[in-house]
């Protein structure tokens, strides 16, 4: 169902495939590509499952670098595409500059905010799916001491940080929590080499659960912490099944709804701000044929009664993305 197209060069024309409708839609995927296994693959699976059924086709773009994005923007734009959804917080600057130019086009990015009439920015409380798996890590962990990996250090993957280490210290306020980011720039997003070597160090830590917030990398994460027999929560999209047995849960962000729903709403995509959270499913944790056996009935109960109690606001899980600060990590 999708007309893909892939850029060779900074400066390389966007040759869209020919035959596309112009009023399809497109979805414009982050750094990494949409088989990251993590976050550029749940829009990818929300793009598919709309094509699917809907019995039609759209067209996508996998970019290679920063300076390919507005030029992927604008030139989808040019040919009608409506609507144009991108994955990823990075494509702001480049919409902001687009979206103006293109009125009667509507855009939707994830995780990041454009305030633009025809523009819908769609955020994810991640701190609150990250405080149930931080609930389940703490209840799984046998040396009282459990990991987060991130990848690039911003305030985003501070967030999910921040969430997971609240759940874990909710549990166990005796326990310590082991952070580390993977680094300071995109490629932070897809190097597993780097996710094994913390993972490694995390362990030599006394961490025996591991949560990769790391994109790409975290297959690094998860695939080290099999080897060395503890367990690993993953992100973004169910990774459960990449280590049957071994990954705990998976912290859910519906980024797959996210393109379904805008795909689904096409030329009447409403504008603005929303907000994907517990409260409408946006995010939340997995539980599965690959993990069943790994969460217990009384885990089960205890990460719904957290998540009941964060949706009716008896418990406020502190979002570094407006707060600056996190009183469970020390950054």
């Amino acid at each position: 169902m999708t007309l893909s197209t892939k850029f060779l060069g900074a400066t390389a024309v966007l040759a869209l495939t020919a035959g596309a409708a112009s009023a399809d839609p497109a979805v414009l995927f982050d750094l990494g590509g949409k088989f990251d296994k993590s976050f550029n693959e749940s829009a990818y699976n929300g793009a598919e499952r709309w094509a699917e059924e809907a019995g039609t086709s759209y067209a996508d773009v996998e970019i290679q670098s920063d300076a390919q994005r507005e030029q992927a923007i604008r030139r989808f734009a040019e040919s009608g595409a409506n609507p144009i959804v991108m994955a990823g917080f990075s494509w702001a600057t480049a919409l902001n500059d687009v979206a103006q130019d293109y009125p009667d086009t509507k855009f939707q990015i994830i995780d990041g905010v454009v305030e633009q009439p025809n523009v819908r920015s769609v955020l994810f409380a991640e701190e609150q799916g990250s405080y149930l798996v931080g609930v389940a890590a703490a209840m799984a962990s046998e040396s009282d001491t459990v990991g987060f990996i991130g990848g690039m250090d911003i305030p985003l993957i501070r967030n999910f940080a921040c969430g997971y280490a609240q759940g874990v210290l909710s549990v166990n306020p005796d326990a310590t929590v082991v952070a580390n980011m993977t680094g300071t720039t995109p490629a932070a997003w897809n190097d597993p080499v780097k996710g094994s070597e913390l993972t490694l160090a995390q362990i030599d830590q006394g961490a025996d659960v591991v949560y990769a917030a790391a994109g790409g990398t975290g297959v690094g994460v998860l695939q080290t912490a099999a080897d060395e027999d503890i367990l690993s929560i993953g992100v973004d999209s169910n990774q459960n099944y990449m280590h049957p047995g071994e990954v705990l849960t998976s912290m859910l962000k519906r980024v797959d709804n996210a393109v379904y729903d805008a795909l689904t709403a096409g030329t009447d995509l409403e504008t603005g701000i929303h907000v994907m959270d517990l409260s409408n499913d946006g995010v939340g944790y997995a539980l599965d044929e690959n993990n069943a056996e790994l969460i217990t009935e009384d885990m089960q109960a205890a990460l719904e009664d957290a998540k009941q109690q964060i949706i009716d606001g008896e418990v406020t899980v502190v979002n570094y993305n407006t707060e600056e600060t996190c009183p469970a990590l020390d950054f």
